[in-house]
């Protein structure tokens, strides 16, 4: 279920995408292998960074807010992905409750939910949405700027059970990161599937916990295929007990970043790469493109003026950033409409199910693409098919994102893996259950 794109490309031609044409029975074979062990989050998206010479995932989304900026033909595969989803959780489940963020103002991610409810109700399912906003006292209708609407309706705890008035979901689908913790209606529901898990929310997760399993992966799928490894893993460090404000951790942060981009200088030179090595220092928790630079040089990190610190100390939900990970950074060669782009890539279950590119006129190709400016411009596929076309070239549109495709799976393994590593040792047995169930 890999699409097949129409959408012209810019770039130079990886030798990592000729490798994966030609093992493209290899991979699916190991992918198929590799689920048959581990269950993949019921969806996420991973931003892909592609430098011609390395192709990398830098972030994964558990919790994915941009639906709406898929284009209206992956409608069909999100929802065959999805029916593949919801029959491992709960085959004969009839009622959905999706909870999203608080983000009531915010219309393009609004849209977003619009667009998750109406792929889940074509798999059969009753779909409401329960909101976590204390002033959501009775059902809320939002009207949207492209014609839909959403109800928001106040949330309903019953025991051990969450549902909302007359409504008695068997499962619950967060769209919610949690990065201000969990709330106490959602704690303890031993009776009902709660997907993603909680522990998998920003409170609790770390970047650096999914890129060392994916690390792991890629180390293996590397092996697999006869590949070096970098060139599909960005190397990483992390700093603790960081305190920008009171500008303590900088001598952990300056031997991190020296000790990665010196890495990165070797692996240049081994490759014979003329581009300027460099890093991004962002927090280890949290998204929304807060609190992150680019770094050059070790010394940048060294007496950062206030507004840089001001910028680096608070995330999401104004929480305070004291664990940053210091990842490699990787160049974008992608341009749309003149800007800096990357690609995205959506998943629901284990399938691709599309994509987008995030663009940024205001940004280089060597800076953090998810800024204000950004905008988004959807991909238009031709037919879905499973392979590449082998009668392309490695280049050719299907083989790039089929390559895209590739890498963005690996990542969603390494968060079944980073998800797994979350349950702890003394679950529940009726969590066992649930896990069971999950597993198929």
């Amino acid at each position: 279920m890999v699409p097949n794109l129409k959408t012209a490309l810019t770039g130079p031609l990886l030798e990592i995408e000729k490798r994966f044409i030609e093992q493209e029975t290899t991979i699916e074979r190991w992918f198929r292998s590799k689920w048959s062990e581990h269950t993949p989050p019921f969806y996420a998206s991973v931003d892909l960074r592609n430098a011609g010479f390395k192709l990398a995932p830098v972030d994964t989304n558990l919790f994915p807010g941009g639906f709406n900026n898929l284009s209206a033909a992956f409608m069909p595969l999100c929802v065959q992905a999805a029916m593949s989803a919801i029959e491992k959780i709960c085959p004969d489940a009839r009622n959905l409750l999706l909870i999203p963020e608080n983000h009531t103002r915010n219309q393009f991610y609004l849209q977003n939910v619009a667009r998750l409810v109406t792929i889940l109700r074509r798999t059969g399912l009753n779909v409401r949405i329960g909101s976590l906003l204390p002033d959501v006292t009775a059902p809320t209708r939002i009207d949207l700027e492209n014609g839909s609407s959403i109800t928001l309706e106040p949330l309903v705890r019953q025991g051990r059970r969450l549902g909302l008035d007359g409504f008695d979901p068997c499962a619950v689908l967060l769209n919610n990161d949690l990065s201000a913790g969990v709330p106490p209606i959602l704690e303890n529901l031993h009776e009902q599937v709660v997907l993603p898990p909680l522990l998998a929310g920003w409170h609790n997760r770390r970047k650096s916990s999914h890129f060392s399993a994916y690390r792991e992966v890629a180390q293996e799928f590397a092996q697999e295929l006869g590949l070096d490894p970098w060139l599909i893993d960005p190397a990483f460090a992390t700093c603790s007990q960081v305190d920008f404000h009171e500008r303590t951790g900088e001598e952990c942060l300056v031997a991190q970043v020296d000790s990665v981009l010196s890495r990165i200088r070797t692996k240049y030179q081994e490759y014979g790469v003329s581009e300027r090595p460099f890093v991004i220092v962002k927090a280890d928790a949290g998204t929304y493109g807060m609190g992150i630079m680019t770094v050059h040089d070790a010394s940048e990190v060294i007496g950062l003026n206030r507004r840089q610190r001001n910028k680096m100390a608070v995330g999401k939900e104004g929480m305070q950033v004291t664990d940053v990970i210091i990842q490699e950074g990787v160049h974008t060669v992608e341009t749309v409409d003149d800007g800096a782009a990357e690609p995205v890539v959506y998943m629901i279950d284990r399938y691709v199910v599309g994509g987008f590119y995030r663009i940024n006129t205001s940004r280089e190709r060597d800076e953090n693409l998810n800024a204000p400016g950004m905008t988004f411009k959807q991909l238009a596929f031709s037919d879905p098919c499973c392979m590449p076309d082998c009668a392309q070239g490695p280049d050719s549109a299907p083989n790039r994102f089929f390559a895209y495709g590739v890498v963005a799976r690996l990542a969603l393994l390494a968060a079944s893996l980073e998800i797994e590593r979350m349950v702890p040792s003394d679950i529940e047995p009726e969590s066992i259950a649930l896990e069971a169930a999950l597993r198929g």
